[in-house]
């Protein structure tokens, strides 16, 4: 294994070394200087990535950086689109939550929708961390530009970025009048229209207004109700006021909006022979593969509605050489869910789901130099969030017509709460001429508290639901401390070359499992994980920045690591919980990037990561394809038998994952053709921990005292994937007006297979589709 590591590496590194060597005559040939289209007038990419603003190349941390040019390009229509534009970046949807987004960055993921689970890549939009995982596929139109962090990123972004962060930067108001506005319409009755509208007095103030409307039947078909399923609409809309008096060293931007999704929350069944559901279900809809036969679904029909306004403040303040900073956020969201959870005809498990969650962040923090050669970023975090939960569940109900609300008389409720405050802080010190030594840390306190209750023979009213109708199952309180520190050395021999080696830790926090049916699994709080991530890389930039090239090799030390798991207990037989796992893991990679232009008119780009990781030691007690909560040495003493998940393969983490991109502008008469071209490769990779088959070891008395687990099921592991998507657009004038057309194909190699495929104890299993092959077309205007 460790062979086969390094014989890829020195193929990717040789690889990259051709593609600079290939480029170089072309390169020399076109000596006249130019600027980065992408950046204006400095040729340079201005990034904020460490509370900074500094220029991509001379930033000492694995980063990509897409604008709206390149996102216009791709005809993105949320940060999804994002997948292969970074290296090791995955970003996939899963339909049981809204806007809900499961991110890996290096192997690192969490993919929970639940409102006490944390993320493992932190999403923040404008200075504002989305604290769940649901909320976080944005929508593209109105971004300025993204960053995307690659590893640890708790000293600057907070306790649970182990993974890394998709920083998002929406676009300020212009303080001019002006406005960009587009429709767009596509396969399976897809359209859009949205619109951003700008005005303000030039100097010293300014608004800006938006709306976006989408809206799609979907791309399954139901093949009971012979209807197009997973249909969703939504809508977009806000302001944001800035104010930045001239003379002063004041700003001040407030941003209000509200999002309203409602949505077809499909899932196909993948069930197979053995387990229970199939037994209940007619034949033609068990054993099902999980590629061209997932678009095909049986489920009776549900819908998810889902309310988020949120508001931002942010306001700066010169003073002297030290800038002041300060960020409030509020987020809400109010969500009502139905859900058939088994995917078939037969009612086997239908949920009706309620819930409401409100955050509240307060950063404060200065930046400035302390003295020539030494900057700073020094503050303070302040984040607090509430949420509720009540499921009806109607499991084996055979009664499609009665709502789980009325069927249900043990309907589920949680209640959470987390406070978590921080200081930190991040120091530049130049210690000799083109060496500079970076470092810092954060303390991070976090109070996790969670109630979790059943309402025995009870029919509540969902507009009823109180804490004094449920009978409590169990309480938590806990709390966790933790100081992150992170050190790192870059030496810059000339303008266009930087070598940098960091070490740091990422932290995230523990808790309590919001799934928990038993006093003792619902008090019994999970612990905090922590990575150890270590990191040297090089960027080189030649020719006027006309080529440009960023190579990073890791190794992350993945300790305590959370999964969720299935045990024993409850009203339904069994429950999930989350727990960690002992030994932890070690994942390694080499990954590269790279930006040539060409000539003045065509740029290509690529990337690739070369990953490998595996479990250490993961043996624990282990049922229904889970890990129960005890650990191994304690498993005899329960009556259990220690199960060996050490074989398995961690979760969203491809071996290997590629792209290559190239964008031309053709001039014209009437103004100019973008064509853009895509490729990207992800190798196949596992969405759960699971169990394929098991392997008993017996002592010499033939007693079983160790079952090995030899991987993953099958039906979680995703297909090989080469995603091309092409996109034209034609620029033109319109009187004053900027104008466009674009036409555009996403997937043309219509892969087929599961973004989110998931097992259940035995019971059953479900899984949802890729985008098929979609095409459309775009008209926009903007002055």
């Amino acid at each position: 294994m460790r062979n086969a590591f390094c014989r890829s590496v020195a193929i990717a590194a040789l690889t990259t070394t051709a593609i600079v060597a290939i480029a170089t005559p072309a390169i020399a040939q076109d000596a006249k200087p130019q600027a980065n289209a992408d950046a204006g007038d400095t040729g340079e990419i201005i990034v904020s990535a460490r509370r900074r603003d500094e220029t991509l190349q001379s930033t000492p941390v694995a980063i990509t950086a897409v604008n709206t040019a390149m996102l216009e390009a791709k005809a993105a229509v949320n940060i999804g689109d994002l997948q292969g534009a970074a290296p090791g970046l995955l970003i996939t949807q899963q339909n049981s939550g809204a806007q809900a987004a499961n991110i890996s960055i290096r192997g690192l993921t969490y993919a929970d929708i639940e409102k006490s689970q944390t993320p493992t890549v932190g999403v923040v939009v404008d200075g504002i961390t989305i604290g769940t995982n649901t909320g976080q596929l944005q929508d593209a139109f109105d971004v300025a530009q993204v960053e995307v962090l690659r590893g640890p990123q708790g000293t600057l972004f907070g306790a649970n970025t182990i993974g890394g962060v998709v920083n998002i930067t929406r676009s300020k108001p212009t303080m001019k009048p002006g406005l960009k506005a587009e429709f767009s319409y596509g396969q399976w009755n897809t359209w859009s229209a949205k619109a951003i509208a700008n005005y303000g007095d030039g100097s010293n103030w300014g608004v800006k207004l938006w709306y976006f409307h989408n809206q799609s039947d979907g791309f399954y078909h139901n093949a009971i109700r012979n209807v197009s399923s997973g249909w969703s609409k939504g809508d977009s809309y806000g302001a944001s006021f800035l104010y930045k008096p001239v003379g002063s060293n004041f700003d001040a931007q407030l941003t209000v909006e509200n999002v309203v999704q409602s949505f077809d929350p499909v899932v196909a069944n993948i069930a197979k022979t053995g387990e229970v559901f199939c037994g209940f279900e007619p034949a033609n809809e068990c054993n099902r593969n999980t590629t061209t036969d997932i678009y095909t679904t049986f489920q009776a029909a549900a819908d998810s509605h889902y309310h988020a306004p949120d508001a931002t403040l942010t306001m700066n303040y010169l003073l002297g050489g030290v800038k002041l900073t300060s960020i409030t956020g509020w987020r809400h969201s109010r969500e009502e869910q139905t859900q058939d959870f088994d995917g078939s005809s037969t009612d086997l498990y239908y949920v009706d789901r309620r819930q409401h969650y409100t955050q509240w962040s307060q950063e404060l923090r200065a930046s400035g130099n302390l003295f020539t050669g030494f900057d700073y970023v020094v503050g303070g975090y302040y984040f607090k969030s509430n949420y509720d939960l009540t499921q009806w569940s109607r499991v084996f109900g055979f009664s499609p017509n009665t709502p789980p609300t009325l069927f249900d008389k043990n309907a589920q409720h949680v209640e959470g709460q987390t406070e978590s405050y921080a200081v930190f802080g991040d120091f530049n010190w130049a210690i000799m001429d083109k060496v500079r030594l970076s470092f810092g840390g954060r303390f991070s306190h976090d109070n996790k508290q969670l109630y979790n209750g059943f309402a025995p023979n009870v029919l509540v009213d969902p507009a009823q639901v109180s804490l004094n109708k449920f009978a409590a199952v169990g309480t938590g309180n806990a709390s966790f401390n933790k100081f992150t520190p992170k050190v790192g050395i870059d030496y810059r021999p000339s303008n266009d070359v930087m070598l940098y080696a960091s070490w740091s830790r990422g932290y995230r926090s523990g808790g309590f499992s919001p799934r928990a049916a038993t006093a003792q699994t619902a008090s019994t709080p999970f612990q905090p994980e922590t990575v150890d991530a270590y990191e040297i890389g090089a960027k080189f930039s030649a020719f006027d920045r006309k080529l440009e090239v960023n190579l990073a090799g890791y190794i992350s030390d993945y300790k305590n690591m959370q999964q969720n798991l299935t045990v024993p207990g409850g009203p339904t037989g069994n429950q999930t919980i989350t727990g960690n796992v002992p030994g932890g893991a070690i994942i390694k990679g080499f990954e590269g990037d790279f930006t040539l232009r060409v000539t003045e008119n065509l740029r290509v780009t690529g990337s690739m990561a070369i990953m490998e990781s595996h479990f250490r030691n993961f043996v624990t007690c282990g049922v229904y394809g889970g890990a129960g909560t005890l650990a191994a040495n304690t498993c005899g003493a329960a009556g259990l038998v220690p199960f060996d998940y050490s074989a398995n393969r961690l979760i969203y983490a491809p071996k290997f994952t590629g792209s290559l991109n190239l964008e031309h502008t053709l001039p014209t008469s009437f103004g100019k053709i973008v064509t853009a071209i895509g490729w990207r490769h992800i190798s196949p990779y596992d969405e759960q921990l699971s169990v394929a088959s098991t392997t008993d070891v017996k002592n010499t008395g033939g007693q079983v005292t160790l079952v090995t687990v030899n991987g993953n099921d099958a039906r979680v592991r995703t297909v090989t994937q080469d995603l091309v998507d092409a996109s034209m657009t034609f620029n033109f004038k319109l009187k004053e007006a900027d104008a466009y057309f674009r036409v555009f194909g996403r997937n043309l190699a219509d892969i087929r297979t599961t973004t989110h495929a998931f097992t259940v104890a035995g019971l059953w299993s479900f899984g949802m589709g890729l985008e098929p092959r979609t095409w459309g077309a775009t008209v926009g205007v903007k002055f």
